[in-house]
């Protein structure tokens, strides 16, 4: 049910663009129950090569698989209740919650009230700081890399930093994406990269 609600939230959010860039509703529709079809199809497949290329849900490995932790969490929450959970979790997820909404309610404040220096710029995003406690630190320092080049490159151009950053963004998640598949069949077949590095003592 979940998927089917996801896979008809898209296709709407799809058709808001065809009707922005005047594109053919018929084709949108085709190319999705295409794209669905050949989904079911293909991602079998693609499991199949990463769970023998990797160990998959190991928090240390390659793909720790973050959603797969969750949705376990969540059944294992649903079956035992909440004696399921560590030691002092449920009152520090309680205490996150209402520090979130605090912050996001104290960063409206700021815009509303306070606008000569605009400290509400400063204020950290709760949902970007739980990026990292959810998915890695590693992605937190991908992000701050990135953000670092659009903002020297709005320094640079802010009008092409505008116009063609979310082209940028685009094609490096998807570079990033597509690099997952051949890079599982490589460690299927125990392909490493030719590295040849030596370490020696400062002594010797």
């Amino acid at each position: 049910m979940m998927s089917i609600v996801s896979t008809a939230s898209d296709l709407m959010q799809d058709f808001k663009t065809g009707y922005l860039t005047l594109a053919s509703p018929r084709a949108m529709f085709f190319s999705q129950v295409i794209g669905t079809g050949m989904g079911c199809l293909i991602t079998p497949l693609v499991f199949w090569i990463f769970y023998k290329a990797y160990p998959l849900g190991d928090p240390d490995g390659s793909y720790p698989a973050p959603y797969a932790l969750m949705y376990r969490g969540i059944a294992l929450l649903g079956v035992e209740g909440f004696g399921s959970l560590p030691r002092n979790c449920l009152g520090l997820a309680v205490g996150c919650f209402f520090a979130a909404v605090a912050i996001n309610g104290l960063v409206e404040l700021l815009k509303k009230y306070e606008r000569k220096y605009r400290v509400y710029r400063f204020v950290p995003n709760p949902m970007c700081m739980a990026i990292p406690f959810y998915l890695g630190g590693y992605f937190a320092i991908d992000m701050c890399i990135g953000s670092l080049i659009r903002f020297l490159w709005r320094r640079a151009d802010a009008q092409k930093a505008k116009d063609f950053g979310p082209a940028v963004a685009s094609g490096l998640v998807c570079g990033e994406s597509l690099w997952g598949i051949p890079a599982a069949v490589l460690a299927l077949v125990n392909v490493k990269a030719p590295l040849c590095m030596k370490f020696v003592s400062s002594s010797s």
